[in-house]
């Protein structure tokens, strides 16, 4: 049977076309017009409501724009410049794994020795994952620990005691089989660079990374930050929606995990090692052996946990050592945010094509740098311009409801009419666990009030045993055989009455 001739496809050649102008356009010299990069950072501050921003971009081995918008404190003039020091927050894990790279290529380190070479006193509740857990579990989040941050956030403990109340938390998942954020993994790790380098972990990481790049500007203290001259104010959106002024948040006894503040011109000359394999100004502070194996996936991160990961021009994304590995628009994208406090912060490399994207903004909850640092990127790239503010603001949004409707959902199951099963004064007495400490729970007047770490609140009764706290979060009382109160279960944690 003869074939009927096909039709000359204009498309069959169009589309092969397309990719390879589009190959050899991200190969070749990065495009930056300033006019557009301050149209997209404007555009995002008014979106986003976010007082100040300071954006740098590197090609290669150069700092092709950094620049400050808007102003360091609502209500004053003083402008945000490329020099203003913001908290980086968990940007830092990335300073921390370097360290560790450093030690690798010396020999006083292995990523898979085991935790306790250098923390002789760190243990998991796990019996097998505390048997086995390596530095490279901590630095990739699968230690099977959930993140726990009260263990440490505004707390008075030391690094020390963070770290020796891991052993008296319950693990959420099996060791090694999901990946969870957990901070006090990568305050664990960087106690272990301190103890193999014979000092501390900023000792090192200011001998071996901040001063070989000059950042001359960074310091390890919210306490050192806020008293220099030429600092951002932290701020945070009130109930109405407007951004206030909040304290600098000192969280010295997490150091490793996210202490870190900088300028964008500082952590431009960070970018630029990332950019070229571990090399500054010529000299190798890192071995490309270690420095690739910091961007080799460890562990991948199912869609449900990935968070503000997420987007829609990526498919896949995976945790190395100290950053996150995902592909967007076709390209290899390294990236890591922080947040604490008042402040966000994220940096972003598309090593291949060898560009590099800080962006640092002095207003918390709000994901303005991922969205900006996306566009910047699609700019300088000539990639197709994408609403990122839109899409990650709806996406929060919709978080957001989610949230607001879960509480709700709960707020309305109270049974009404009910009263506690027994006096306010048999509820009261000190309740223990022994990973997260005492809470204390007092009579005073005629309610209960709970102190625990820094964290006190009048109580307000909800139903029968069950109690709010001021943020609305419940404590449960527990009755045992006897009608006496054995525990009370906050935020998740079970503590057990004291007799």
């Amino acid at each position: 049977m003869i074939q009927p001739r096909a039709r000359y496809d204009l498309s069959m050649w169009i589309r092969p076309l397309a990719l390879a102008l589009f190959i050899l356009r991200t190969a070749c010299a990065a495009t930056l017009d300033p006019a557009k990069i301050d149209e997209l950072a404007e555009k995002s501050m008014r979106a986003w409501g976010v007082p100040g921003v300071a954006i740098a971009i590197v090609e290669g081995d150069k700092v092709i724009y950094a620049k400050g918008y808007g102003v360091k404190e609502l209500g004053k003039t003083d402008p945000v410049t490329a020099g203003t020091i913001f908290a980086i927050g968990s940007t830092t894990k990335a300073f921390t794994t370097a360290a560790m790279a450093m030690l690798v290529d010396e020999g006083k380190m292995g990523w898979d020795d085991p935790v306790r070479s250098y923390v002789e006193f760190f243990h998991l509740n796990d019996p097998m994952a505390d048997a086995m857990v390596t530095l490279r579990d901590l630095v990739s989040h699968r230690t099977g620990l959930s993140r726990n941050d009260l263990l440490w956030y505004n707390s008075l403990s030391t690094r020390a005691e963070i770290i020796r109340k891991v052993a008296f938390v319950k693990p959420s998942r099996q060791f090694r089989s999901a990946w969870q954020y957990q901070n006090i993994m990568f305050l664990t790790a960087g106690y272990a660079v301190g103890r193999a380098s014979g000092g501390s972990w900023e000792q090192f990481v200011q001998r071996r990374i901040l001063d070989p790049l000059a950042m001359t500007d960074a310091d390890f203290s919210a306490d050192v930050a806020r008293t220099t001259p030429n600092h951002a104010t932290p701020h945070r959106k009130n109930v109405t929606g407007k951004p206030e002024v909040i304290e600098w948040r000192n969280i010295d006894n997490i150091g490793p995990a996210g202490s870190l503040n900088a300028s964008v011109n500082d952590m431009a000359k960070w970018i630029r090692l990332q950019l070229n394999d571990g090399v500054f100004d010529g000299k190798r502070l890192i071995s490309h052996s270690a420095f690739e194996e910091m961007r080799t996936p460890q562990m991948a991160i199912r869609p449900e946990d990935a968070g503000r990961n997420t987007n829609s021009e990526s498919n896949e994304i995976s945790y190395g050592l100290g950053w996150f590995l995902q592909d967007y628009r076709g390209l290899f994208l390294v990236q890591h945010g922080g947040a604490i406090d008042g402040f966000r912060t994220s940096v972003a490399l598309v090593p291949k094509q060898k560009l590099g994207v800080v962006v640092m903004s002095n207003l918390d909850n709000e994901n303005m740098p991922e969205a900006l640092r996306y566009q910047i990127i699609d700019a300088v790239l000539g990639l197709p311009a994408h609403d990122w503010d839109a899409e990650l603001i709806a996406y929060f949004g919709k978080q957001e409801a989610a949230g607001r409707a879960s509480l709700d959902r709960f707020l309305a199951s109270r049974q009404k009419g009910t009263k506690p099963s027994l006096p306010l004064h048999a509820y009261a007495g000190t309740y223990e666990d022994r990973g997260y400490g005492e809470l204390k729970i007092a009579v005073v007047g005629k309610n209960l009030e709970s102190h625990w770490s820094r964290v006190n609140s009048r109580l307000e009764h909800f139903h029968y045993d069950t109690f709010l706290m001021e943020d609305k979060s419940p404590l449960i009382f527990r009755l045992g055989p006897d009608a006496n109160v054995e525990s009370v279960t906050m935020l998740g944690i079970e503590f057990i009455k004291k007799r």
